[in-house]
């Protein structure tokens, strides 16, 4: 390998670690929800606020991030979203109440709508072309990472609470279980901002500025000298061009000739959360409790759906030039109907009893005198039994000890809910996960591709914030059988939608894609 392609990979995957601090600050928020709701006494719509914010701040942040870069540089703000990040860690760490906690995670979103869009930016900025599309997809692939860290986290701080270790014992890891969680994202955010220390302003802002002879300096170390003159030649021509071009206006996404490709790009990035995808990854221990297989169990299972998202992803990299974006999606949005389906069939077929047995059991906080009333009644439904258990010894201690109480009540098979979630998830990384932000680079033509991508990367966040808001509340008022079957009909939906709409662009020049689609 030689020492222009180590020094890109280097500084790439520098750069790249805040899609880590993303993933994980995104995803760290499953293992908490379980913990805050009881403690603070949360409603449902405040639970999914708690969780939702970030992605309210992050989307803010996106429409920001891109203009500051362009005034101050792109390393300055990820600097800046390094200390966004640690801050953020710290203060929910150790937040009194609710509002400081929700303010401190909105405070990471800033962090996370400025590494989503900043990252990936200057890695391509910086990267020769021959070797951009793999330095770009570390930044997806942190992502990945960061979420099956932030799972792997919370079980190994879950563990550790409850084991005999000493120094396990004297850091409180047991009560303070969902503080150290949220906590310890502190440690590589500081990390994160000390490294981009050793990276390089991007070339191209150098350029923009008018420091040419820097940004020659920067690109001869990813190159030989020829060919970074060569290149800075290119990068002069083009932005003296652009000087001259009247700015693209978003009235022109809505010309009749983008009438298809705006049509495609909106329907893909409202159905790349619509099928819930965040309700899983940011409520995972949620629901696999709803199956009974208790706190410890689920966040093992939680575990897993990392490792299978990550498994996915990198086989949708490598595949997603081979096989094309359309059989991917549709594979990918098949196995999604097929898996929300199972999902609902199996928390349909469940019934939960209380027996004497079980009651005995509880834990000693639970009036149990109050819940024989209930003993050996049979429920059809999760909704029918919560409100009865709720009635007899108050929802704030139901909430409190949901888990326990359910888990020996319910009668049903854990084994296909596992199935559906790690289905579903597999499903999603090889198909919506990554296809999405391939298919808006190659949809919309160059004049409008900046405006058109920021336009429905906002739906797509605005849906996410929305489904996350309002899972905890649908799992209590439409149960979980019903929350699947909706997910698994938009997904159905979406899977005839993009077979009809969407040609396949594999292979096709960005040029010859515009003549396809843009019907002028």
């Amino acid at each position: 390998m030689a020492p222009s392609t180590r020094y890109t990979i280097r500084v790439a995957l520098i750069v790249a670690l805040g899609g880590f601090l993303m993933g994980f600050d995104a995803s760290v928020i499953s293992g908490v929800v379980t913990f805050i709701e009881p403690e603070f006494k949360l409603t449902n719509i405040e639970l999914g606020w708690a969780v939702a914010s970030l992605t309210l701040t992050a989307t803010l942040a996106m429409m920001v991030a891109g203009p500051l870069s362009d005034r101050f540089g792109r390393r300055p703000v990820l600097k800046v979203a390094a200390v966004l990040f640690t801050i953020s860690a710290a203060a929910s760490a150790v937040a009194p109440d609710y509002i400081t906690l929700v303010a401190a995670r909105m405070l990471g979103g800033l962090g996370v709508g400025a590494a989503l869009i900043i990252a990936p930016m200057y890695i391509a900025e910086i990267a020769p072309a021959d070797i951009r599309g793999r330095m770009v997809s570390f930044n997806q692939l942190n992502i990945v990472i960061g979420i099956s860290a932030a799972f792997f986290s919370n079980y190994l701080i879950l563990s550790l609470g409850q084991s005999d270790l000493a120094w396990a014992q004297s850091l409180n890891l047991a009560e303070w279980n969902w503080r150290w969680m949220l906590g310890v994202e502190a440690l590589p955010a500081i990390f994160y901002f000390f490294a981009l220390f050793s990276v390089p302003e991007s070339p191209r802002w150098l350029v923009m500025h008018n420091k040419d002879e820097d940004a020659l300096e920067v690109m001869a170390q990813v190159t030989n000298r020829a060919q970074a003159e060569a290149e800075l030649k290119e990068v002069r021509a083009s932005l003296d061009a652009e000087a001259h071009q009247e700015q693209a206006s978003i009235r022109e996404l809505f010309q009749p000739a983008m009438k298809l490709v705006l049509t495609i790009g909106i329907s893909v990035a409202i159905l790349q959360q619509i099928t819930g995808i965040n309700s899983v990854f940011f409520y995972a221990p949620m629901i696999f409790e709803q199956s009974g297989i208790g706190t410890d169990a689920s966040f093992m299972q939680a575990v897993l759906v990392g490792l299978v998202n990550l498994v996915f992803t990198v086989l949708a990299i490598a595949m997603i030039d081979r096989l094309g974006r359309r059989p991917l999606l549709g594979f990918g949005l098949a196995g999604i109907t097929i898996c929300m389906l199972l999902l609902s069939y199996s928390f349909g077929q469940a019934t939960y009893t209380l027996t004497n047995d079980v009651i005995l059991a509880l834990p000693q906080e639970i009036n149990t005198e109050a819940l024989l009333p209930l003993v050996n009644q049979t429920f059809d439904s999760d909704i029918a039994f919560s409100e009865a258990v709720s009635a007899a010894i108050g929802n704030d201690v139901y909430k409190a000890q949901q888990s326990a109480i359910v888990s020996g009540s319910i009668a049903m098979n854990p084994t296909l809910i596992l199935i559906g979630i790690l289905g579903f998830v597999a499903s999603f990384a090889i198909s919506l996960g990554p296809v999405m932000w391939v298919l808006f680079s190659e949809l919309f033509p160059n004049r409008v591709r900046g405006i058109a991508i920021s336009f429905v990367g906002l739906i797509n966040s605005a849906v996410s914030f929305t489904v996350q808001l309002v899972f905890p509340w649908e799992l209590d008022n439409l149960g979980n059988s019903l929350t699947f079957l909706i997910y698994g009909a938009f997904a159905f939906i979406g899977l005839i939608v993009v077979m009809r709409l969407l040609p396949e662009t594999k292979g096709k020049s960005l040029e010859e894609l515009e003549a396809e689609l843009v019907r002028r």
